[in-house]
């Protein structure tokens, strides 16, 4: 079988290989394992490959991990959609949150933020999709709420994330948008700097298109179960 040590290390290959062929720095682009609803072994494994920044989805299941895994020095993702009665629990423990797509949240994890905490890493998520399933807030709403966001005590906004459709070719599409959506915020003076775009099966377009962060979890850890 397939290790997570060799998968891990194809999709650094990946990565370079994208960022060479579009001209950029293979370090310009962060991998974000995506390791819910996997055990700690996996993590622990992926961890003595060298991998520190790892994504969860749900508040609970992540804290208990970070809990488990403090001394690993590792970085942590919020990627999943937040409900407002789990804030207090990703700004408790989380250093990043992918997922932020209303004033309401943005707020909570702000109050919820211990002032001795360096301030959380904050994506709004933008809708681009037509599909339902998919959040975020909508481009025409994204100045109002990044103006508000910016504003909050211990936060600090960096960028946008995306999640587009299957298709690679469409999903190349919402890059490029999401790119020109951040290229308009600065020109406005917000001075972001990542984009959270590109998964397992369209990484490369999406470093291709400026992506930051790509939040991968089945092409390291395999299916989950």
């Amino acid at each position: 079988m397939t290790t997570i040590a060799e998968r891990l290390q194809a999709v650094r290959a990946r990565i370079a290989a994208a960022a060479h062929a579009c001209g950029r720095d293979a370090d310009e682009v962060t991998l974000v394992a995506v390791s819910k609803r996997q055990p700690l072994a996996a993590i622990e494994a992926a961890a003595d490959c060298g991998q520190r920044h790892f994504g969860e989805s749900y508040a609970q299941e992540g804290s208990d991990k970070i809990r488990e895994l403090s001394g690993r020095g590792l970085i942590w993702h919020f990627v999943g959609p937040l409900q407002a009665n789990k804030t207090r629990l990703v700004a408790d423990h989380f250093d990043w949150v992918h997922s932020v797509d209303r004033l309401r949240i943005a707020e909570r994890l702000s109050s919820a933020r211990a002032p001795d905490h360096p301030p959380l890493q904050v994506l709004i998520q933008v809708k681009l999709s037509t599909e339902e399933s998919k959040g975020g807030v909508s481009p025409e709403a994204l100045p109002q709420l990044g103006e508000a966001l910016s504003r909050l005590p211990h936060l600090r906004w960096r960028g946008l994330m995306t999640l587009p459709e299957a298709d690679v070719e469409l999903a190349r599409a919402r890059f490029a948008q999401l790119r020109r959506l951040m290229e308009n915020l600065n020109a406005r003076g917000f001075g972001l700097d990542t984009l959270s775009m590109g998964m397992s099966a369209d990484l490369e377009a999406a470093i291709e298109e400026g992506a930051h962060l790509v939040r991968v979890g089945s092409a390291i850890f395999g299916e989950r179960a």
